[in-house]
């Protein structure tokens, strides 16, 4: 890392500083060169969470040497005890590191634009043909394989997330209070990091849990007049209120996104339907950049250009807050913060059974044919098993819904 010496002001990014979390920055760059690195990978950027990391590291560590590979670990390992998309995060960190605050800003904003352009592209094309017949037989193969997709997702979560038989439990509550209640899915993760605080934090942290089950349960209570609240709402309002109370509680990766905003967008709002929903995931799926732009698909159909663009910078804005305001001045303390570990632990469990909720209506719109089960049977052996691209899966899908939907 740079031997660089600290800067005097308060923009200065973080690094190593024996643990006191101070300001240092791991180089200097300019504005045009973050701005040129994030807007390529925001272009080239498929394949997920773990290809936008790979890429960054590839591109800031090894290329570009704006810092090392210790620094860049940490950096990850502090953005994933904070909400939101990992690897927007991380473009936001990087940026902040290379060129202070503004350098921050831009970095995710670079990320993020081309797949909001995409998906906003492809929001109007879908209100505008989507009733073709031929684009809806390519939608109707699509949708089994976006649930084998989210399927898998919680899978894998739950294979790191959940390790001892605490966890299991917490994961399955989860998912009960996210089916049976609307806005259960809040009141599961808030819930489920106040019990792995109990469970898994210092001895000093047990003083949470006789208050655990009483925040959780006045939590539950005010989801009735929170609803009636928001429900009178217009479009508008009630789309920064959802996605801005998403993009605060994105524990766990983009996937949770799902069952975040699902409640609200098609049953309380009535945005669009659980088909539309899946379609608008399937679009996420094709487009470069953090899955979290679905946002931008669900804004276009609440509320057309307008909404899509509010409903992306709400569901964003926590994040760009939580780093350059959070992770990045105070690096080496959240991420050594026994609590955070341990907070993060529990909702893990919880993040688990909320999107294996979330899947369970989206599985009852798209399986509806012998084909669309074999297909989301297929699709999900491939992720699982044989690691295949989501965005081939997709892509096989819609060939298949086409052909068998002539």
């Amino acid at each position: 890392m740079s031997t660089e010496q600290e800067r005097p002001d308060s923009d200065a990014p973080a690094a190593h500083d024996g643990g006191r979390g101070g300001a240092r920055r791991a180089s200097s760059g300019s504005l045009a060169e973050v701005t040129g690195l994030f807007f390529k990978l925001g272009v080239i950027g498929f394949g997920g969470p773990t290809a936008h990391i790979a890429l960054m590291e590839e591109e800031a560590v090894r290329r570009r040497k704006w810092l090392d590979r210790q620094h860049f670990l940490d950096a990850l390992a502090a953005t994933n005890l904070i909400p939101g998309p990992n690897s927007t995060e991380m473009a936001i960190h990087l940026g902040y590191l290379r060129a202070g605050r503004f350098g921050g800003l831009i970095a995710g904003l670079a990320f993020i634009l081309p797949a909001f352009v995409m998906l906003l592209a492809l929001s109007w094309a879908y209100r505008s043909y989507g009733t073709i017949p031929e684009v809806g037989a390519v939608f109707a193969g699509l949708k089994p394989v976006v649930v084998a997709i989210i399927v898998i997702a919680a899978y894998r979560l739950a294979v790191t997330g959940i390790t001892d038989w605490r966890l299991l439990l917490i994961g399955l509550a989860s998912m009960a209070l996210t089916l049976a209640v609307r806005g259960g899915e809040l009141v599961a993760l808030l819930a489920a990091g106040l019990l792995g605080i109990w469970l898994y934090g210092p001895p000093g942290g047990r003083f949470w849990f006789p208050r655990s089950p009483a925040a959780a349960a006045g939590l539950l209570l005010l989801q009735a007049p929170t609803t009636s609240w928001t429900a009178n709402l217009s479009a508008l309002p009630a789309l920064i209120w959802v996605f801005l109370k998403a993009g605060a509680l994105l524990f766990g990766g983009g996937y949770v996104l799902i069952p975040l905003i699902e409640g609200d967008a098609v049953e309380q709002f009535g945005w669009l339907t659980h088909q539309q929903f899946l379609d608008g995931v399937a679009l996420g799926q094709t487009t470069p950049g953090p899955i979290v732009t679905t946002a931008t698909f669900v804004g276009y159909m609440a509320a057309s250009w307008t909404g899509a663009v509010v409903a992306t910078i709400a569901v964003f804005l926590p994040s760009f807050v939580f780093v350059l305001f959070g992770t990045g001045p105070f690096l080496a303390r959240i991420q050594h913060n026994a609590y955070a570990r341990a907070f993060l632990k529990g909702v893990s469990a919880a993040v688990v059974g909320a999107i294996a909720a979330a899947s369970v209506p989206l599985a009852a719109v798209a399986l509806s044919t012998p084909w669309s089960i074999a297909v989301c049977a297929v699709a999900a052996v491939a992720l699982a098993r044989f690691k295949i691209d989501a965005l081939w899966l997709i892509a096989a899908g819609a060939i298949i819904g086409f052909i068998l939907g002539r």
